[in-house]
């Protein structure tokens, strides 16, 4: 045997790769698990809807009010609890007047308001309770619909009175 050679062991080579190999192996299993327990899985989303705002008027008593009509074109259905989709206008938010517990496609709501100011979502234009003018003539107004559980915008709709 040469001196060159005498210093080389190549039994312990394998054993040492293969130490590394399942340590790798553990790690990533473990980190694949920690992603499942934790849920670091995809995130939530919001339901994807078409949603049309449009201004139109109300009587109410010798009164003429302005609110919104909002129309479910088509997509995934919205679920109108406090706890599942928030609506808000002009950055105030609306509360919910007598509504359905789901807005499908083909649905109509009517946004109006007090003489407070508050805001009411409401599935007729008597729920609204229309009080005052959301709009006046050539006045533009916002609406955006948020999913609470996703904190993401389903509609951001601007209507012009």
């Amino acid at each position: 045997m040469s001196k060159a050679n005498q210093f080389l062991n190549e039994d312990a080579v394998s054993p040492v790769i293969g130490v590394i190999l399942m340590v790798a192996i553990t790690v990533i299993l473990a980190a694949v698990i920690a992603a499942f327990v934790f849920g670091m899985g995809p995130p939530e989303q919001a339901p994807q809807a078409s949603i049309r705002a449009s201004a139109t008027e109300v009587t109410v008593g010798a009164n003429d009010y302005s609110i919104v009509q909002l129309e479910h074109q088509g997509g995934d259905e919205v679920t109108l609890t406090t706890s599942a989709t928030k609506f808000s206008v002009g950055g105030t938010g609306a509360i919910y007047g007598d509504v359905q517990d789901y807005f499908t496609a083909g649905d109509r709501l009517y946004i109006g308001t007090y003489g407070n100011g508050t805001y009411t979502v409401a599935n007729t234009t008597a729920g609204t309770n229309a009080a005052a003018n959301i709009g006046n003539s050539t006045e533009t107004v916002d609406i955006t619909i948020i999913d609470v559980g996703s904190q993401q915008m389903i509609a951001d709709l601007s209507v012009r009175f």
